[in-house]
């Protein structure tokens, strides 16, 4: 299997004035990506905007990255969904395009029980042979896969190889650490959470501030890594304000906005998601400008 990297990119999903994907920014973008401390991209996921796409869409733009950069890093595709018939069978369309991996999402609404969640994901691992990170985001979805469910999954179901762990609950990655096998990866879903992860061992992180701030997030977990925990406590309260600032409204809408902003393909977006207003615009640039990732207040 390929290693998916330590900064995995949610990557947004560039959409045109008709509404249309536009595939020459999702290029440009990625390329950026990459060149900008990226080591895997993860496509339509909920940053992607993923919820607006249709089946159609996504095979398009998951077939069309594969094409475009899986020479270069990981493809992660996002195939999860309410029911696990629909998500087996997208799921195996999806494993024949060529992607490294599959991001299936803990079913969201319905709210299923932890043997329910345990035979969702029992299934959809034993229908396909492509490694499957499980993403467990409960503010989101009501719905959170335990601990010890993980567990059964991991003992069970060899392809069932990490997960991106979003309940900012520092406690629970611990757990995990804990008593899942050493080899089993956790990523961050929280970029504020990226340095205490990698400190007991996880993976990385499924970033969205990686798409303005790659190599600061890269250049972090190499310190660490490297055993230089200054410089890495360092870049991480550096960066803290654009972590937790782009979250102050609904993901994508900041990112997007803040990549508009700085000159990069962020795009339109789909109803529901709609453009920042005025004032939000305004605390974007403002956190843009901190960084001194803009140079002036200047509207761009």
């Amino acid at each position: 299997m390929k290693k998916l990297g330590r900064i995995i990119t949610a990557m947004v999903t560039p959409f045109k004035d008709d509404g249309t994907i536009d595939f020459n920014a999702m290029v440009t973008l990625g390329k950026y990506l990459i060149s900008h401390g990226s080591e895997g991209l993860l496509v339509g996921g909920t940053t992607g905007e993923g919820a607006t796409l249709s089946k159609e869409e996504k095979l398009h733009l998951y077939e069309f990255m594969v094409n475009e950069f899986s020479s270069q890093v990981p493809i992660i595709a996002n195939t999860g969904g309410i029911d696990t018939v629909s998500t087996i069978e997208f799921t195996k369309e999806v494993a024949k395009l060529g992607v490294d991996a599959v991001l299936v999402i803990c079913p969201f609404y319905v709210k299923p029980t932890q043997e329910g969640l345990y035979q969702h994901f029992k299934s959809i691992a034993k229908a396909v042979d492509i490694p499957i990170l499980i993403y467990n985001v409960p503010g989101r979805t009501r719905s959170d896969i335990s601990v010890l469910t993980l567990k059964r999954l991991v003992e069970e179901c060899p392809n069932i190889i990490g997960i991106k762990d979003a309940t900012g609950d520092w406690n629970r990655v611990s757990e995990e650490k804990r008593v899942l096998p050493d080899d089993f990866l956790i990523y961050s879903g929280d970029d504020s959470m990226t340095l205490p992860i990698i400190s007991i061992g996880g993976a990385g992180v499924i970033s969205v501030a990686s798409h303005i701030i790659g190599n600061d997030l890269l250049q972090m977990i190499d310190a660490y890594q490297n055993g230089n925990t200054e410089l890495a406590k360092k870049l991480h309260l550096k960066m803290f304000p654009i972590m937790d600032g782009l979250f102050f409204i609904t993901s994508p809408i900041p990112v997007k906005t803040a990549l508009n902003l700085l000159g990069l393909p962020g795009g339109k977006f789909r109803l529901p998601m709609v453009e920042a207003n005025e004032e939000e615009t305004g605390y974007i640039r403002k956190l843009l400008l901190d960084y001194k990732l803009l140079l002036s207040l200047i509207p761009i």
